[in-house]
């Protein structure tokens, strides 16, 4: 990893061995893309890739030891998981009433882009990774100025957007082989791992808190 090819080519495969790894980001994409919408995982990624470079921009500004702050972590994940569930109970409410086809239409609440901000941010093990490995990652880079920095991140965000489109795509044009009955199977799966998640998260979120009101 000691030149600029070992830092994309590093960042790239670790990027992705984290993005196939099942979570609350591949949920939604897979929940946005079987109504037919190939742009929902390019969408995601998108928020989740303006957060990232928002964090990028705080490491590099010192602001490691805020962001892996215990206080910080707790209430980004109390909230995340306030957002996972609420979005568990619009897909559950609405999965008996959606058809297949639906594209075009906005489902999801906010939009797919601000739901990749706030499905990374309510993960607290992928800020911990940020202010852990991904600090590691940006340290490393800097011995290359700007240029060092742009190939981490482009490495980085194109394993994301390589595997969540090709998720994307091939669950979006799905839709014309499968039935009603297991497109909502899919969407109430989908809904049951963000109510898995959203309790997870909120429970540990909620848990760190409580050391502070002690």
């Amino acid at each position: 990893m000691g030149n600029l090819a070992g830092i994309f080519i590093s960042s790239f495969l670790i990027a992705l061995s984290g993005a196939i790894v099942p979570g609350p980001v591949l949920s939604v994409t897979i929940s946005e893309s079987v109504k037919g919408n190939f742009w929902a995982g390019p969408m995601i990624v998108l928020g989740h890739g303006l957060l990232e470079i928002a964090l990028i921009v705080l490491l590099v500004a010192g602001f490691a030891d805020f962001i892996n702050n215990t206080k910080f972590l707790g209430i980004i994940s109390a909230l995340g998981g306030i957002y996972l569930l609420w979005l568990a109970f619009l897909m559950l409410k609405d999965v008996r009433h959606v058809k297949i086809k639906i594209n075009g239409e906005r489902h999801m609440w906010g939009g797919p882009v601000f739901a990749g901000i706030v499905t990374s941010l309510a993960n607290p093990y992928w800020i911990i990774w940020w202010a852990t490995i991904g600090l590691g990652y940006v340290i490393v880079s800097m011995k290359f100025g700007l240029i060092g920095i742009t190939v981490f991140f482009v490495g980085h965000i194109l394993a994301d957007l390589s595997w969540y489109s090709m998720v994307s795509y091939i669950v979006s044009r799905g839709n014309n082989f499968i039935s009603g009955r297991i497109y909502r199977g899919i969407i109430s799966a989908c809904a049951f791992m963000l109510i898995f998640f959203g309790i997870t998260f909120g429970a540990w979120g909620i848990k760190q808190l409580a050391v502070f009101a002690v």
